[in-house]
């Protein structure tokens, strides 16, 4: 440090060499890391280096596909999806319709249930709350593979088998959403306000609807989308339960052509396409629902 006059008092100021440090600081702190970025993009090119694959064998007929595949794009895609389409009489749509029924379905009716559960073990004081949701939290840890046999007999002995109920009903249950419901309504939904609405005389019924699920729908938008997910891309459970070709969500169905095609080998190329076909879908809900969070993230940022 050096002194200086001002004033005629004399006051320390920094040296240059101190100023230099620090510009040296600000510089390695403004620095990228380097290690650290190249492993991201590493591993985005991991994960996208399938669906680019898609896209692209997508574009290729059978020949194409097989005998000179590159990463460079063909004219094949509308043809294939012409062949896709007329399949067995356009049977790929009835599989897409029976996949959005069942994840669409399912997921709003784990909603419900996800969104009733977790706002009761958040909100209510009951006896044995605590060993319920640690046996939520036990749930959420099983996974859904080692369910399937048992679900299967379970509904075979009700006659559920091969039915669109076999492979709703287990989607309607789900621990991790539960899970969320409740973590979100402890934190979004305040005592307070519930309280307020209690002393005005508000039945449970409305304050829930009118009142809590507003204040828990970034958090329910959330479950929505992990459930739609899990039961769009389920393969497991539905192909225990359904023997019906006509019943088979696009997981089944595909696979189905994907076995047809060690015979047929036409059919490898419908196969990529339909697979590019399923991803659309979920491509296309992600970016309608994530408004939901954008507005939640604004509205936390002005809360005091």
């Amino acid at each position: 440090m050096a002194l200086t006059r001002v004033d005629g008092a004399l006051t320390q100021a920094p040296s240059t060499s101190g100023r230099r440090n620090q510009g040296r600081r600000r510089g390695r702190d403004q620095r990228p890391a380097v290690v650290p970025t190249v492993i991201l993009l590493l591993g985005a090119v991991y994960c996208l280096l399938p669906v680019v694959w898609v896209l692209t064998a997508s574009t290729k007929n059978n020949a194409q596909l097989f005998n000179t595949f590159t990463f460079a794009p063909n004219g094949s895609l509308w043809s294939n999806i012409r062949g896709l389409s007329a399949y067995a009489g356009g049977v790929f749509w009835h599989w897409m319709l029976n996949t959005a029924l069942y994840a669409g379905g399912g997921a709003l009716l784990s909603v419900v249930v996800s969104a009733l559960t977790g706002y009761a073990l958040a909100k209510f004081e009951f006896r044995g709350r605590s060993t319920l949701f640690n046996l939520l939290l036990a749930g959420v840890l099983v996974p859904p593979v080692v369910l399937a046999l048992p679900q299967y007999l379970l509904l075979a002995k009700v006659g559920l088998t091969n039915t669109y109920w076999s492979v709703l009903l287990p989607s309607i249950l789900s621990p991790y959403g539960i899970y969320l419901a409740r973590i979100y309504a402890m934190s979004a939904v305040p005592d307070e306000v519930i309280e307020s609405a209690r002393v005005d005389g508000c039945p449970e019924g409305t304050l829930f609807a009118r009142i809590a699920v507003p204040m828990m729908t970034p958090g329910l938008v959330t479950i929505f989308l992990f459930q739609f997910v899990a039961v769009w891309n389920n393969f497991l459970l539905p192909f225990i339960m359904l023997s019906d070709e006509n019943k088979f969500p696009l997981t089944v169905g595909l696979y189905t052509l994907l076995n047809r095609g060690s015979y047929q080998p036409a059919l490898y190329s419908l196969v990529v396409t339909g697979s590019l076909l399923s991803i659309i879908p979920l491509v296309i809900l992600f970016l309608a629902l994530q408004r939901y969070w954008r507005t939640d993230i604004a509205s936390g940022a002005v809360k005091q």
